[in-house]
C-alpha cells in the first residue's frame, strides 16, 4: 500500500492559515465612550504636554484594563464592531491608541460611564461615522 505524503508547501501554507487565526483570536471585546478637552492632568502623566502622541490616538483605560496604572503607556489596537445605530463603524478601520488616563478619575468626564475605554475626540471619531454615546469595541493589547 503506498501511503501518501503531503508537499511540503501544502504543510506550510496550512501552519501558516492556522497560525493567521491564531493571531487574529488574541483580541478582547468590550466598549467604548469618548471624552474631550480638557484632558489634563492625567492619572499617567500628570500635566506633561508630551504625554499624547501626534495623531491625538490616545484613551483612558477603564477599570477592566487599568491594572492598578501598570496599563499607562499601553498600546491597543482597537476597531469599533456594532453600535445602537446602524452604519456608526467604519467598516474595516482599526486605530492603535495610547493609555495616558484613568477614565473614572479622567478631567473630562466620558459620554458614557462604565466602558473599557474612553477615546479621545480624534480616535473615537476615526473609527465612527456618527456621533453615539457608546460603541462595542474588539481590542488588542501591542
Amino acid at each position: 500500500m503506498q501511503t501518501r505524503q503531503w508537499p511540503v508547501f501544502q504543510f506550510v501554507s496550512y501552519l501558516f492559515v492556522l497560525s493567521q487565526l491564531f493571531y487574529f483570536s488574541h483580541a478582547d471585546v468590550g466598549t467604548a465612550a469618548r471624552y474631550t478637552p480638557p484632558y489634563l492632568p492625567t492619572a499617567c502623566y500628570g500635566d506633561d504636554q508630551t504625554q499624547f502622541p501626534s495623531s491625538n490616538l490616545f484613551a483612558a483605560a477603564g477599570d477592566g484594563i487599568w491594572d492598578n496604572g501598570a496599563s499607562c503607556g499601553r498600546q491597543y489596537l482597537v476597531r469599533c464592531i456594532s453600535a445602537s445605530q446602524p452604519g456608526t463603524c467604519v467598516p474595516d478601520q482599526t486605530i492603535q491608541v495610547k493609555i495616558v488616563d484613568y477614565a473614572p478619575t479622567a478631567q473630562s468626564p466620558p459620554s458614557t460611564q462604565s466602558t473599557t475605554i474612553v477615546l479621545s475626540e480624534t480616535a473615537f471619531g476615526g473609527i465612527t461615522d456618527i456621533a453615539v454615546n457608546s460603541i462595542n469595541i474588539e481590542f488588542q493589547q501591542v
